[in-house]
């Protein structure tokens, strides 16, 4: 039965049995009201690697800070190592942080990317903490280095958070699916804190130990974000995202939704050219890749368009968005590239114009928003 997120309902006699009681008790607390009617497809998934994520990540947090002291020659306790974790948070890391601020539009254009990036930057540095013990006399260093790069993992992680949670929430819910993340994720970090602690007053109170289960730990955390990015449908159109769906329409005809196309996404290397989609290079300045002689024949073929298109002896086309463009005038310029590896630009052209309203429709039915189209830093034009 749906029963809607905005609305809650009062059991007075429950005879269930105790398991169901304590199973519908975590619901509610760890998940959005509503669940699973009040979220998108992958939610679930998501969250289990999440967890697994925040618990690994945390255990292997004990581990790093345990070393620090062992090689700023102190002998702690695992307890003590636990507290000090939170404010061994300066220096260095402000400076990784102000790098990382600069990448915003990057990391809008490929929020799944840069997310997977921020914990391989964190695992590295934590790496270097735990290494510090084997060379005490290089201490500052790797703890600053370490630091530096912990400083942008968390900038890229925090910045990252909001487009995907934003993919799961349906009926307005957003906030309270961001409130219920941040409890799964405190109540696993938690958890990965006892392990963590666990685990240095045994097999890892050496640095032998640590070199073990360190690798292993940071490989099942970034095993796990990878995971939870790809569970994530994100619905914002991107230049990889654009390819795909217009390859797709090209050679079959149909569009995939983003619960559908989030497992056929290039996670780290995301600008690959697809043929079917016409090769298509987007973001490039203006001056690389028209000649000024090129300018008004290109407006001629497309007026009233804001791109432009130009292919140059290239194994690939260039396209240049007007500084207002929008996800639908780059899904337009898409295929009109693809259709002209099969024809000329103005045969293209035409044929885009053809099947234009009805492919739009049909993108915006599947759940793709095409208010926006999110480049990154790309380089945009404007008419004088």
């Amino acid at each position: 039965m749906y029963l809607n997120s905005h609305y809650q309902v009062t059991v007075i006699d429950n005879s269930r049995p105790a398991f169901h009681k304590v199973v519908d008790s975590f619901l509610n607390k760890f998940f959005p009201s509503g669940y699973p009617y009040s979220v998108n497809e992958g939610y679930l998934r998501y969250t289990q690697f999440r967890a697994l994520q925040h618990f690994s990540s945390a255990a292997l947090s004990v581990l790093s800070t345990q070393s620090l002291l062992f090689a700023a020659g102190l002998r702690p306790t695992p307890a003590q190592a636990t507290v000090v974790s939170w404010i061994l948070k300066d220096g260095m890391e402000h400076v990784g942080k102000l790098i990382s601020s600069n990448l915003g539009a990057l990391m809008d254009s490929e929020p799944k990317r840069w997310r997977i990036v921020a914990d391989i930057l964190y695992d590295l540095g934590t790496g270097l903490e735990v290494l510090s013990p084997l060379c005490p006399h290089l201490f500052l260093e790797m703890a600053g280095l370490g630091n530096f790069a912990k400083g942008m993992a968390i900038v890229a992680a925090r910045a990252t958070r909001l487009p995907i949670y934003s993919s799961f929430a349906r009926e307005g819910n957003l906030s309270d699916l961001f409130a219920k993340g941040e409890a799964i994720s405190t109540l696993f970090n938690v958890v990965g804190i006892g392990a963590g602690i666990q685990l240095a007053s045994t097999v890892c109170s050496s640095i032998q130990g640590k070199m073990v289960v360190g690798p292993l730990l940071a490989g099942l955390h970034i095993y796990s974000v990878t995971e939870e990015m790809r569970a994530a449908p994100v619905n914002t159109l991107n230049p990889q995202r654009t390819a795909m769906i217009v390859a797709e329409f090209v050679k079959s005809g149909k569009i995939s939704s983003p619960a559908d196309l989030r497992y056929h996404e290039d996670l780290l290397f995301p600008h690959r050219l697809i043929e079917d989609a016409g090769n298509v290079k987007v973001g490039r300045p203006v001056h690389k890749v028209i000649k000024p002689s090129q300018l008004q024949e290109l407006k001629e073929t497309f007026p009233n368009e804001k791109f432009l298109l130009c292919n140059s002896g290239n194994q690939w086309t260039d396209m240049v968005l007007e500084d207002n463009a929008t996800g639908e005038d780059a899904l337009k310029g898409w295929l009109v590239a693809a259709y002209a590896s099969k024809s000329d630009l103005t045969e293209a052209y035409d044929k885009m114009n053809e099947v234009f309203s009805p492919f739009l429709s049909e993108l915006k039915a599947k759940g793709w928003h095409t208010d926006r189209f999110l480049d990154g830093a790309g380089s945009r034009f404007a008419w004088s």
